[in-house]
């Protein structure tokens, strides 16, 4: 209790609201969608507006040093906790010839899950025995020219199983492989479309049949739970889960299993539609996961201790790539109120708040034939250049003929021009990889070294590149 006889001192304003612009006020009203959006107008010093006038819009570009620096980052996560840890990278998630080649310069594998990626692979000069296939579907001569080559084929279901074993039996010798499985975390969604059952016993008896095969080597525990994963604890688990299973595998037949393949999941700083951002803070950084999986290993007799493997692909990409693109219409812009406007700064605050927060829609040269992941990530959008005045409910929409061709149902934006350009990031996972030629053809894509030198890594599709796939039967060529 304050002494009655201290002298009464009043409450003192500090000089901080008087040093800041009036714009302050919008951006601290938690009702307000602020004053500014954040430009980007160079991605690793190479200027947004240049690349657009040399590659046309829209223009997927990569950044290396961003792909290095996950990688490396990642890399250190894990062999810091766990020095006999081994990295393959995720061909699906992005298959450019130069992002691949980037990653196995940063000494990953090739995980592959198709015939298409396992020759993809050995043209960019990955051994056989750098190679991980997985996928629920591998052709017999497929399988047949990776286990001959070193591959280590990760057995999904008991039909591949019967496959192998009819091959192996006809090409002689001993070969290494892995097996998939699937169980219930509880901490992420269910898939079961992979592999083989752990809590029906059907996991285990899998492997038993393939080390009772003196053809085959079981070298491989397998499981990716998921994707996008931001409970580190869902790792925990499944590395107890496969632990259990390898322990009881040597206690019934002796065969320690020297590998356990985690997969991938691990999240990029990306934000599905309606979570919270920033991103830095909703997603676990990739040492939490790293803390989670090798904690588990640890625990073991060194002498028990496998090879930690790992799949990973989004979080290595995503937030490498961008897509460039040009505002090419707008639509519906009721909000758009000239100096002297009659209505007051509440009057168009409370028409923006309305029941329609997203009258105002930009028209883009790039729609979700680009942007397969637009459906489930709220990809963030940047202009180019700073626009002054407070920020809008907007609606991205793509330039495709069809309803459902939207981007973002809202994003907050200033008012834009047609011509200006909006930067879309993160898109470098699965995107350019899913993209097709739905209505127009696959844009440029370029890389930006970490020297901020440009590279044309694929060119722009034309017609001549169409045609030549193209076949015309002979009664249809008027002839």
């Amino acid at each position: 209790m304050r002494d009655m006889n201290e002298t009464y001192k009043g409450p003192e304003i500090s000089d901080e609201l008087g040093n800041l612009p009036i714009e302050s006020a919008a951006e601290r009203n938690p009702i307000s969608r602020g004053m500014y959006k954040n430009v980007l107008d160079t991605i690793d010093g190479v200027a947004v507006e240049d690349l657009a006038r040399e590659y046309d819009t829209p223009v997927f570009v990569f950044s290396e040093r961003t792909v290095r620096d996950r990688a490396r980052r990642m890399r250190e996560a894990f062999r810091t906790r766990y020095a006999d840890t081994s990295f393959a990278w995720s061909f699906k998630t992005n298959r450019l010839d130069a992002i691949c080649s980037i990653l196995k310069e940063e000494g990953w594998l090739a995980e592959v899950v198709s015939s298409f990626e396992y020759s993809k692979a050995r043209h960019l000069g990955y051994r056989g025995d750098e190679i991980v296939f997985n996928g629920p579907y591998k052709r017999r001569n497929s399988i047949e020219k990776a286990m001959g080559e070193g591959a280590l084929i990760q057995i999904d279901n008991w039909d591949e199983l019967a496959t192998i074993e009819n091959a192996v039996e006809e090409m002689g010798g001993t070969y290494d492989v892995g097996i998939r499985i699937w169980f219930n975390s509880a901490h992420a969604p269910l898939w079961s479309k992979f592999g083989f059952n752990l809590a029906n016993g059907e996991a285990y008896n899998a492997a038993r049949r393939i080390i009772d095969n003196p053809a085959l080597r079981l070298h491989t525990l397998h499981c990716h739970i998921g994707t996008y994963l931001l409970d580190p604890e869902a790792y925990r688990l499944t590395t107890q889960a496969m632990l259990g299973l390898r322990a009881e595998l040597k206690e019934d037949t002796g065969h320690l299993v020297p590998c356990l393949n985690l997969g991938g999941g691990f999240p990029s700083y990306s934000l599905l539609h309606g979570m919270a951002g920033p991103a830095e803070q909703a997603v676990p950084p990739i040492e939490s996961y790293a803390e989670a999986i090798t904690s588990e290993l640890k625990a073991l007799p060194k002498a028990e201790r496998p090879v930690l493997r790992l799949e990973s692909g989004r979080f290595l990409v995503d937030n490498a790539g961008y897509l460039i693109t040009s505002v090419v219409a707008i639509k519906g812009a009721s909000y758009k109120h000239p100096p002297g406007s009659p209505l007051s700064n509440l009057a168009q605050k409370e028409q923006s708040l309305g029941a329609h927060p997203a009258k105002l829609g930009y028209v883009l040269d790039a729609g979700v034939n680009l942007l397969f992941t637009a459906a489930w990530f709220a990809i963030d959008a940047s202009p180019s250049r700073a626009v002054p005045g407070k920020l809008y409910p907007t609606r991205l929409l793509g330039d495709l003929c069809m309803e459902i061709d939207v981007i973002r149902e809202t994003i907050n934006l200033p008012h834009l021009r047609v011509g200006d350009s909006l930067t879309l990031h993160p898109v470098g996972a699965y995107n350019f990889d899913q993209s097709m030629q739905f209505i127009h053809l696959r844009p440029a894509v370029v890389l930006i070294d970490e020297n901020s030198d440009v590279h044309l890594i694929r060119e722009r599709e034309d017609m001549e590149y169409m045609e030549s796939r193209e076949r015309l039967p002979k009664h249809l060529t008027g002839k």
